[in-house]
């Protein structure tokens, strides 16, 4: 078994307040390269919280869309270098095949002045239609949720410096969360968690501390849900992107107070008519 790394380090620095300066310790987060190796080759590297690598390596198999479901893959190994992790994911035939065959697509031949376009339809590629789901949630469930999140956050709790994201069922609350240093990445790992627990991702919204990107209106649509609820504001192209695929996605959760970007008839109930 690979030795666990310490996701968080105890550092000393100064602190000047207004009654003065001293030493003081503080818990900060650590943040560590992880690389996706698909056959032995790398595919990506992401700087992450060193904690959670199966999800992680799961869950962004399944929101990059390099596997369809986790019966893909054969195998998830875990390799720590010292100077980082490399993750590698053996696909099954099928998956491999398909995988080779994106990979060499979006290489392209050397000097190509074309290459590029192919790596932007990539970054902004389509993203699974919510629109069918019949997931509705009360406007108490989009507070409690937050609430309920920042509840579940140990990392934040010890160094106010990482992110999380966490699934909840109405009715039952935040089931599963994640957290790392990286907005995308929590939500890669929630996605992978959701994935080993056998959760329909179709069942609940998905709950981050973040801003959202367009990359996490992707990534959400790729676990099945339809409803992204942040605490802070999301980008232009991430709304067009909701709407476009018909996600709800809520932002700007302060106390009872939120803002309704995209498809507001999920949510039945405490919608004011009119808003400044």
């Amino acid at each position: 078994m690979m030795p666990k790394r310490r996701a968080v380090t105890q550092i000393s620095r100064l602190a000047r307040r207004a009654g003065g300066t001293a030493a003081a310790n503080r818990m900060v987060p650590e943040e560590t390269p992880v690389a996706f190796s698909f056959a032995g080759t790398t595919h990506a590297v992401m700087m992450a919280s060193p904690a959670d690598f199966e999800d992680f390596a799961l869950g962004f198999s399944l929101t990059e869309g390099i596997i369809a479901s986790p019966d893909e893959i054969e195998a998830i190994e875990v390799e720590d270098h010292g100077a980082g992790i490399d993750i590698q994911i053996r696909l099954k035939d099928q998956a491999n095949t398909r995988f080779e065959a994106r990979r060499r697509r979006l290489a392209g031949p050397v000097g190509c002045g074309l290459c590029g376009i192919e790596s932007i339809e990539e970054a902004m590629r389509s993203v699974e239609p919510v629109s069918a789901s019949q997931l509705t949630l009360q406007a108490n469930d989009i507070v409690r949720s937050v609430k309920l999140l920042s509840k579940l956050q140990p990392l934040h709790a010890e160094t106010g410096a990482v992110h999380a994201a966490g699934f909840y069922l109405p009715g039952k609350g935040i089931v599963m969360a994640r957290e790392d240093v990286g907005r995308h990445n929590a939500l890669d790992k929630l996605a992978g968690a959701l994935a080993k627990a056998g959760i329909d991702g179709r069942s609940g919204a998905v709950v981050v501390t973040s801003r959202v990107s367009v990359e996490m209106v992707q990534k959400t649509a790729a676990i099945g849900s339809a409803v992204i609820i942040a605490v802070s504001a999301p980008t232009a192209l991430a709304i067009r992107t909701a709407d476009d695929s018909g996600m709800t996605l809520v932002a700007l959760v302060r106390g009872d107070d939120f803002d309704i970007f995209t498809h507001p008839d999920r949510v039945v109930s405490g919608v004011a008519k009119h808003v400044a």
